[in-house]
Parts: structure tokens; sequence; C-alpha cells
């Protein structure tokens, strides 16, 4: 059928289907009736290498779609493309692909993208008055080895990026992290916030980073309005790659204080003996310390401090509310025999042994925990936190979540624990925030973090909460609970509504 307005939805079999809002119908005028096949033009076409993991923006006439690429899996993979069609039509009017972006022209049939270049997984954000879509960017698979980049690669990794919605022409960049070798993808929506400065009201663009850094950017031209800084990074890698001398660093972050044997922790004394031996085995001299055979200590590690569900902003209050994260991953190198991955099975997922094929290493990943599966390093693990986004002042930081389903008793020890989700702020100073790994849905004011309200969920809350006004001009918070495997909160197919009412 044709139809008058359209909802799409991208599947995890690289497709984006075009439907009927009111009947679920696909829409005969959109690609194929109703069917765009996203892997069209690839270098390579693995099944389940490529698809997309955020929903298309819809701007300016244009449904424009990124996607994920695995990780680890082989050098050779699909592009991380970005693709901007006609929403009516679903036809081809622009591409950006990292690995090769001055030609934004619609490819041509029979032509390929970039190989394996680096992707936009999480959900971007549009302004059409300034005629911009900015992509949070990822890097080039393998996360952890440089050596397969080209400066064009390298340049577009792990940043954000300003493409004009009418060419796809890159119109600014910032870098996040300099020749990436630990998988800090830039994870989180950027958040469209007006902020007030010395020279006026300037048009911002908030975003939060994995290595805890929250940058704040003027978005119509990319220049910072908190300031940015480099540091000098920790050095030496394996034969044929090579580290950056200096990383960037925000005025505004979250980047937690260097891990020490004292702060080692466990259920046990033994729990904890042997989470100090593994400390000392790996290699770790701070925030980028390179990956290596040896193993290295990656903190913050690959859950980042902030993750997809990204910060709120308040644009009457001018701040920021957050969820930081603090836990240790590990990252080992696994040198190749005669082009074989020694070990057991490989590409199970974004953690154990992951195959780079093509590549001269493997690599193994996964939390830093002690035997009897607790993080090694002390707890708190989780925070809520509020910033100042005029001055990059942090107001106040709090423990957030309970181990209440993190141990066979139901103990509700108010400890910081773990969490993927993402938060939302009501006009009135309310934020919402599911998303940790006890089974609860919270309410917090945003001045001061104190915790207004919270209620016992049937599944993990690892989505982030939407809201509405209902027939009757009541404000509803409704959050979608079903749970996550890399966490291991409860599964579950539930969508909860809750109306909000007034404070007495």
């Amino acid at each position: 059928m044709t139809c008058d307005a359209q909802l799409y939805m991208p599947t995890s079999d690289a497709r984006l289907i075009a439907m009927d809002p009111a009947t679920g119908a696909r829409c005969s005028n959109f690609a194929e009736d109703g069917v765009l096949d996203l892997m069209h033009n690839m270098p390579y076409t693995q099944a389940g290498y490529y698809y997309s993991t955020s929903p298309p923006v819809v701007a300016a006439g244009l449904i424009i779609v990124a996607g994920a690429v695995n990780d680890n899996y082989d050098i050779n993979s699909p592009s991380g493309v970005i693709r901007a069609y006609d929403a009516r039509t679903g036809e081809l009017r622009w591409n950006w692909d990292s690995g090769n972006p001055q030609d934004t022209a619609p490819i041509a049939e029979g032509d390929t993208y970039a190989t394996s270049s680096p992707n936009s997984w999480a959900v971007a954000s549009a302004d059409e008055e300034l005629g911009l879509i900015y992509f949070p960017m990822g890097n080039r698979t393998p996360d952890q080895l440089g050596m397969y980049r080209t400066p064009d690669e390298e340049r577009y990794a792990s940043s954000v990026v300003a493409l004009s919605l009418e060419t796809g022409q890159a119109q600014w960049v910032q870098q996040f992290v300099h020749h990436d070798l630990w998988d800090m993808d830039t994870p989180a929506q950027p958040s469209l916030v007006n902020i007030q400065t010395a020279q006026g009201l300037q048009p911002g663009l908030v975003v939060p980073t994995k290595q805890g850094d929250v940058y704040v950017l003027n978005r119509e031209t990319g220049e910072p309005l908190l300031p940015i800084g480099e540091e000098p990074a920790p050095q030496g890698t394996v034969a044929g790659d090579w580290t950056a001398p200096t990383q960037p660093v925000s005025a505004l972050s979250f980047a937690p204080a260097p891990l020490r044997a004292a702060d080692m922790w466990g259920a046990s004394l033994v729990d904890q003996m042997v989470c100090r031996i593994q400390f000392q085995s790996l290699r770790y001299e701070g925030r980028y310390t390179p990956p290596s055979e040896q193993g290295t200590l990656v903190y913050p590690g690959n859950f980042g401090v902030f993750n997809w569900g990204g910060v709120a902003v308040d644009p009457e209050r001018q701040i920021m509310f957050g969820m930081p994260l603090y836990l240790a991953f590990t990252s080992t190198l696994v040198a190749k025999e005669n082009g074989n991955t020694p070990g057991g099975a490989t590409n199970q997922g974004e953690q154990g042994l992951n195959e780079n094929a093509g590549a001269d290493y493997a690599v193994e990943l996964g939390p830093f925990l002690s035997p009897l599966g607790i993080p090694c390093q002390q707890p708190p693990w989780g925070y809520v936190a509020g910033a100042d986004l005029r001055t990059g002042e942090i107001h106040w930081k709090h423990k957030n979540g309970t181990v209440r389903d993190m141990t066979p008793l139901p103990l509700k020890i108010k400890m910081g624990v773990p969490g993927i989700g993402g938060p939302i702020i009501t006009r009135g100073g309310v934020a919402f925030l599911a998303a940790t790994v006890d089974d609860y849905f919270r309410a917090y004011r945003v001045t001061d973090g104190e915790q207004l309200w919270e209620q016992r969920i049937p599944a993990g809350g690892q989505a982030t909460p939407m809201t509405y006004l209902n027939s009757q001009g009541e404000q509803m918070v409704v959050l979608v609970a079903g749970g996550h495997g890399s966490v291991g909160t409860t599964i579950g197919d539930y969508v909860l509504a809750y109306k909000l009412g007034n404070a007495n």
C-alpha cells in the first residue's frame, strides 16, 4: 500500500522497513515494497557483521541511517558508511563514508564502500535550522590494533562529526581519542542545548564519552565551549603499531582516579587476594595503557563511564544529569600461530576471545572480576551526578543503586552498582532513570541528586524512559523493561506507564 505517513524500523539482518503506523502494512512507495536492503554496495557481506543498532534520523525530508560493524571479528568487514535516503521513496541521496569522506555523491551500481571503516552505532541528532546532523563515531575494526587504519579513518574515529543534511559533506569533527586502541567509541547521542557563555547564548552540543570526559561544543562550528586540553599518554605497543603521545581531556570530566593494589576488593579475603595477584600481573599505567600480550588493565573499561543511554540536559538550569560508571576491563592480545588463533571458541560476542581474522593478533576482552564474578575494584561502581554545563563544575555525585539483585539474598544495600541505560529530565527538575542492575525505576531532584521516588519493576530497565502528555493533559512517564543480557538483569517484556502528580 501507498502510505501517507511512514514508520521506520531497522532490523538485525540489515534491512530498513517502512510501515503504515496505523495498520503495520509495508509502504509500497518506499524502496522495494517497503523494504530497503542496507547491505547494498558493501565490500563484504558476512551475515550478522553489520546492522543498525539505533533508530535512524528523519530530517529535511531524508531518513539517515548508520549501523554497527562487529568489533574484532575480521579485518575485512562491511563499511561503517552513513547514508541518507529520500524519506518518501527510499532513493539514495548521499553517502558519507569515513574511509572515503570527500565523495558523498550516491554510490554507483557496482562500486563498493570502504572496507571496515569507522562506524556510528549510537543515536544521532539533527539541527534542521543549521542544516547539520551529528554522529557519534566509533572505530575501525580491529579496535585494539591500529596498524590497518588510513589517515582518513584516523581523523574521524572516536569523535563526533557534523555532516551537512543537504550534501553529506563533513562540516567539522572533534576527536575524543587519538589512535584509539581501547574501543572507546563515542557511545551516546549528542544533546542539543543552548549554552549561556560570556559571549552570550551559543548553540551547544553535549557529548559524553566512555573515558569519562563530557565535551561541550558549539554545534555550528565545533569550537569548544568548555576548554579541551591534551595530556601525556602511556607509550609502547606491539610491533607494527604505535600510540599517540597525548590524549584529549575536557574541562568537564568524570574520569576516575587511577587504580591501586589497595583498591582491590572481594566478597572474601581469598577473593581479594586473587584480585590483587591479577592486578599485579597486568600492565597498567593509568588511563590509555596500551593493549599488550601481557594483558592490560583498561580503566575506565569498555562499558565506559558513559555508554548508550548518555546524559540528560536541562536547558533552563544549564545542567546535565548522568550515570557515571566505574568498572575495569582487561584486554589481552593473543599472537596467532601460522595464522591460527590458539584457545577455544572465538567470536561469541564482544567479550571473550575474538579472532580478528586476517590480523596477526586475536584479542581477549572481559570485565576485571574476582573468582566469584564480582568486580575486583572496590565499590561504588555506579553513581548519579549533576554538572554545570557553563562552568564544567560537578555539583554533586551520589552512589546509585543497591545489590538487591546481585546476591542470592535480597539485601537492599545501597552500594552504587553498574548499569546500562539513560535518563530523562522534566521541566520541573525531576530526572527519571532505571538502568541499574537492580530492578528499580527511580526519580531524582536534578539540583542536588536527592532520590525522590522508586518503584520495583518486573524486569531490568535498561531503556531510556520517555514522557508525554495524555489526552487529559496529564504528564506520563513510560519505561520499557526488557532486561539486558550483558549485565545479567531480569529478562522480560513489559511497557510500564506512570502518571506524574503534584508533590505536596
